[in-house]
């Protein structure tokens, strides 16, 4: 049995994201291969809350074209490019019956992509001492990682127009991906498949064809906003951008009251009024170099100009706060931590440790079968099943807890309740 894993957030799932499964399928060259994404929850590697809950993501894909969609928890999927590489890539392979995974790059030169991540470096001196050289600069740390990965190239010999692929977000992901693969991976059984990204790029805000960006998407829906999120409007706003089952589904649930379009206008506000109330924020994951003290001061000076009601895409806001120091991503990963009550202790949690299924077809069911007697972590159908699991295992207790905290915040913006969370069950399609 072929089972693709598949790296994504389908925030929402649009045409790009059928295009990769679609792709996956004909490189194996087996159409009845089993597409199991691992997606993540309620907090977007951004770091602001997924515009659609889970459950309507976790629908959408499974009518177009996947079988089984797992959970990355919000420790890892809130999370620098590289820690939310390696739990998904550590949650896809503990399932025991992954073969291959597929992710999109943007750049045609893979093998300077597998030339840099023959490289270890976490352990590789010149690299560490030229990325701690950069960030005493009062570099950001990106920027700092792509001159000291430019450097270790230089140094190694390694030849090739470096650029376009570490400027690039889904090329620096598939670096973190090769690397995690290089570390989770160690006897190379997965079979990688790179998959060039067409269309508009991945921050592109303006739709410019049919293969449009996440951003660009979820930038049109926000545009609704001041009409109280029209559906009709969405849907002339997003036809042809997004799989036509895949835009019913989302117009369908919100329709029906399963979610509202979340206000990130209220949730910024809400963060900042507990950072300025916050006697310290310094334990937070990822308010070190000064970050906590920086937000309390911008929290403390927060003025209506700079949080209007009606900034839905958070322009004003993160203009208002963005530094040469601190990356926007950043900035809201640390909130998002310090809502959620994610401490630098969690970061020490280096995989995933528990297999969350928001959902399957009759093909995923089949797998799922298998997956449960191969699976080398525990596998959970919904909140529950972790209160026994959790006594015995530390590290599962403390990612639980923080994956509930985020359903609560997540629910609370989405016009619901964290029983929501509490009473869900796995989506299950024919």
């Amino acid at each position: 049995m072929r089972v693709i894993g598949i790296i994504a957030e389908f925030n929402p799932f649009h045409n790009g994201h059928e295009y990769l499964i679609r792709k996956a399928r004909e490189i194996v060259a087996d159409p009845r291969a089993i597409v199991m994404p691992v997606i993540s929850g309620y907090f977007t590697q951004r770091g602001l809350p997924a515009i659609v809950p889970p459950s309507v993501r976790t629908r959408q894909a499974l009518l177009c074209g996947a079988d089984v969609v797992l959970e990355l928890p919000f420790s890892f999927s809130c999370a620098p490019s590289s820690r939310f590489a390696e739990g998904a890539v550590s949650e896809l392979i503990s399932t025991g019956v992954v073969t291959d995974i597929a992710f999109g790059v943007d750049t045609d030169d893979t093998d300077l992509l597998k030339a840099l991540a023959s490289e270890d470096f976490d352990t590789d001196e010149l690299f560490n001492s030229k990325l701690n050289e950069y960030i005493s600069t009062g570099m950001s740390f990106p920027q700092a990682r792509t001159k000291a990965i430019k450097d270790l190239a230089a140094a190694r010999g390694i030849t090739g127009d470096l650029d376009p692929l570490l400027y690039s977000p889904n090329s620096i992901l598939a670096l973190d991906y090769l690397l995690a693969l290089r570390k989770f991976d160690k006897r190379r059984k997965i079979n990688i498949i790179m998959i060039k990204r067409e269309g508009d790029g991945y921050h592109d805000s303006e739709a410019n064809c049919n293969l449009a960006s996440a951003t660009a998407i979820r930038r049109l829906i926000y545009e609704t906003g001041s009409t109280g999120y029209s559906r009709a409007a969405i849907a002339s706003k997003l036809t042809g951008l997004m799989p036509d089952i895949s835009l019913g589904v989302m117009l369908s649930a919100n329709s029906s009251g399963v979610f509202e379009f979340p206000d990130n206008t209220e949730y910024i506000k809400n963060c900042m009024l507990t950072a300025n109330a916050a006697s310290s924020l310094d334990d937070i994951a990822y308010m070190s170099d000064d970050l906590s003290g920086y937000i309390k001061n911008i929290a403390a000076d927060i003025r209506s100009d700079t949080l209007p009601d009606d900034d839905r895409s958070l322009d004003v806001f993160e203009k208002k706060i963005s530094t040469k120091r601190y990356t926007l991503s950043r900035i809201e990963r640390a909130l998002a931590s310090m809502m959620v009550g994610q401490d630098n202790s969690c970061l020490e949690i280096r995989s995933v440790p528990y297999i969350r299924v928001l959902g399957f077809n009759n093909e995923g069911k089949y797998c799922l079968k298998i997956m449960g007697k191969c699976a080398k972590r525990p596998i959970i159908n919904r909140p529950s099943d972790c209160l026994e699991l959790q006594s015995g295992n530390e590290q599962l207790k403390k990612i639980f807890e923080l994956d509930m905290r985020a359903a609560s915040i997540g629910w609370n913006l989405y016009g619901k309740n964290i029983a929501s969370e509490w009473e869900s069950i796995p989506v299950i399609t024919k």
